[in-house]
């Protein structure tokens, strides 16, 4: 019998650089239903041996699409509600109810989401996790797991065997 795997949310990260927090995102995905939507540059390719290393076998459970920029993957999602999670925003990602039709975008490891993009996004789509003053940000693979964690929990879980 063989497993069904429900697709939910979307994980968009903007021209991620790091592939070991890559990795660990794609088992994170495979682990918890939702789709990685890849926007390039990349700051790696597919056969490093970190990102191979940190998605171990994970690989092939997980879905992955590349796009050549975020244009091109909202225009084909553009049904998908987009929740950009930056340094930058006043409301917290626990004060969201998320849908399973979500994308959850987060941005480069090192600049973040481009200022242009997040000004033509309302208020309410721009969420903060909230950490210590002073402090510039969290790594890339531990917030992608924090705020899809509360949107799975958030959604009892659903597609869970």
């Amino acid at each position: 019998m063989s497993k069904k795997i429900i697709q939910m949310f979307h994980i968009v990260l903007f021209e991620p650089l790091i592939p070991g927090n890559t990795g660990n995102i794609i088992r994170l995905c495979a682990n918890t239903g939702a789709s990685l939507h890849l926007i390039r540059p990349l700051g790696f390719n597919f056969n490093e041996t970190h990102l191979r290393r940190a998605s171990l076998d994970y690989s092939d459970l997980a879905s992955v699409t590349e796009y050549e920029n975020l244009e091109s993957y909202i225009a084909q999602w553009s049904e998908r509600r987009i929740l950009a999670i930056t340094t930058s925003a006043t409301e917290t990602y626990t004060d969201t109810e998320f849908t399973v039709s979500d994308s959850l975008l987060f941005g480069r490891e090192d600049t973040g989401l481009p200022d242009s993009y997040l000004e033509g996004l309302p208020t309410d789509q721009k969420l903060l996790i909230p950490m210590q003053p002073s402090n510039r940000s969290i790594n890339l693979s531990n917030s992608v797991a924090i705020v899809t964690y509360e949107a799975w929990r958030q959604l009892s879980f659903q597609g869970r065997v």
